[in-house]
């Protein structure tokens, strides 16, 4: 059975700038679980609508849980400027306090999720928001030392075997050092772009915030 969900244009602040995003809530009774998503890096062309993260707000709405991409500072609609990652750290702090506000979301059932450069900024915002229960991260770009060599809280990691920017090798050596609790995989001939693989990538974050983000998990 897929589910219906109603997908909205939004608009908050994030101190003196507007960013523009899209709210996914699925239909039904809640308050929901809910996910915020961020983009690949802007100076590539990564934005709101790239293919990672709308199949993974869907995915994940299939599961009854809501989510909200946006675009970054400086990314389509948004004001203000590309900021290195420095600056887009509170974009996505502003995010998860908007979606937290949202009648329809359950406070204490938020999880986060990033693609690429979002995965970096997300993993730095995850680190110290206390609102965040759970983890995604999509083809994130990992070196020692890192904020998830101590992030105690569920954690999902997902890289392509054809990323040509992430040795495979290293990626097990990485992770097998993680703190639980932890899932992680290496999707047979997928590479950065996950072009005709979201299938394999989408379902598997909708999976792990359905286990991480369920009632049970409150705290």
């Amino acid at each position: 059975m897929v589910n219906s969900m109603t997908e909205t244009r939004v608009t908050f602040a994030c101190g003196d700038l507007s960013l523009e995003g899209v709210s996914s809530v699925p239909e039904g009774k809640g308050p929901f679980a809910a996910v915020v998503v961020c983009h690949p890096h802007p100076l590539y062309g990564g934005t709101m609508d790239n293919n990672v993260v709308i199949a993974v707000c869907r995915a994940v709405s299939q599961t009854s849980i809501a989510s909200l991409r946006f675009n970054f500072r400086g990314v389509g609609g948004s004001q203000g400027g590309h900021a290195d990652g420095v600056d887009e750290q509170d974009d996505v702090a502003a995010a998860l306090s908007f979606l937290g506000s949202m009648e329809t979301v359950d406070q204490a059932r938020i999880g986060l999720c990033g693609y690429s450069f979002g995965a970096g900024i997300a993993l730095e915002v995850a680190a110290r928001d206390e609102q965040v229960k759970a983890l995604a991260l999509v083809s994130p770009m990992l070196s020692h030392p890192s904020p998830i060599e101590s992030y105690v809280k569920p954690k999902l990691l997902l890289w392509g075997s054809q990323d040509l920017a992430l040795p495979a090798a290293d990626l097990k050596s990485f992770t097998e050092g993680l703190p639980e609790p932890k899932q992680y995989k290496v999707i047979p001939g997928a590479d950065h772009s996950w072009r005709g693989y979201e299938d394999k990538v989408a379902p598997r974050v909708a999976a792990f915030f359905t286990e991480t983000l369920k009632p049970s998990a409150q705290a």
